[in-house]
């Protein structure tokens, strides 16, 4: 079942071009005030209750409007800035120090690099990436990121949707789960040597949710290449749940008719469940979340049921509990 959403229409033109970001980046260093190292110095933070996310409380100072791209999301929530969104990374496959990610990935490989999708398919293929921005048109989408940690962003990405690929493999009738696999890397992925965690990351959706049109295979932010911190080449983004389930680096996607395990659910099944959709209604078992704390803003603000896209999600639970669907 599928829901018609158009997404919100922005114009290249629209997008801060990169040149003007590092002449306002410029400017705001002649004038002593570096927006992005004041938004992280407050982000600092790193996990202590491993093999557990942990969360990173409020305190951060306001990033002047002067570094604020000039577009914003449906909801009027400006976007955050190439340099936060690039520079404040959970990817445990490289740190647990968010900071460290971009350092630590700045020579992870991305080509060549190709996807397997199989399983419960008729037509089951093995994409290039060079294939993939050929075959689906690139579209920008403005989508709010919340982390399940209690923090969130508005990221300006370019992709396309998820369901325009699983349409061209043909999903068999039994199929009722996608699963999503991260490479396994560790010469390359430091993090992967820590023996806390299942590797390789796996991720997984109702095959419901995966063809709703909001489920999105990112290739860009920004209107740039998708870096490595960010998950490059290919990374899910999946708006109305908690960031770990928008899995980075995929080399595998499978149609399957059984639920999928996840690193997550796998490492902490009372914490972290299958379906993870954003709910203030219904704590993490360590912290609350009815409010979150946008980067580079001063105050929390209210955390939002499906993270503000109910209209085009909640359909997809009817009947279902979701105080049990943490």
């Amino acid at each position: 079942m599928t829901h018609p959403y158009q997404s919100v229409p922005v114009r290249s033109s629209e997008i801060t071009p990169r040149d003007v970001y590092l002449s306002r980046r410029d400017f705001i260093k002649a004038a002593g005030v570096i927006a992005g190292s004041v938004a992280l110095a407050a982000c600092l933070s790193s996990p202590e209750d491993a093999p557990g996310m942990t969360d990173t409380p409020a305190g951060d100072s306001p990033a002047p409007d002067v570094n604020r791209p000039a577009f914003t999301d449906e909801l009027g929530d400006p976007a955050n800035t190439f340099e936060e969104i690039t520079n404040y990374n959970n990817y445990y496959e490289f740190s647990t120090n968010k900071e460290a990610v971009a350092p630590l990935s700045k020579n992870f490989t991305t080509s060549p690099w190709t996807v397997e999708v199989y399983g419960m398919v008729n037509k089951p293929k093995t994409f290039g990436v060079e294939d993939i921005l050929k075959l689906f048109p690139q579209e920008e989408r403005i989508y709010r990121l919340r982390c399940v940690e209690a923090w969130s962003m508005v990221i300006p990405w370019n992709g396309f949707p998820l369901a325009s690929l699983l349409n061209m493999v043909e999903p068999t009738s039994d199929a009722k789960y996608v699963r999503f696999e991260t490479v396994y890397r560790p010469e390359e992925m430091k993090g992967q040597g820590s023996p806390f965690y299942p590797w390789p990351y796996q991720e997984g959706l109702r095959l419901d949710e995966a063809m709703n049109d909001l489920t999105l295979i990112a290739t860009g932010i920004y209107g740039e290449t998708i870096l490595p911190q960010n998950g490059a080449p290919l990374r899910l983004v999946v708006p109305w749940k908690y960031g770990f389930k928008s899995i980075k680096s995929i080399v595998k996607i499978e149609l399957t008719d059984q639920r999928p395990n996840t690193l997550w659910n796998t490492v902490a099944p009372n914490e972290y469940g299958f379906y993870a959709n954003v709910n203030p209604n219904v704590d993490h078992p360590r912290w609350s979340q009815a409010s979150e704390r946008r980067i580079g803003e001063f105050t929390r603000r209210e955390t939002l049921m499906f993270n503000g896209y109910g209209e085009q999600v909640a359909y997809l639970y009817e009947g279902m509990d979701l105080s049990l669907q943490y």
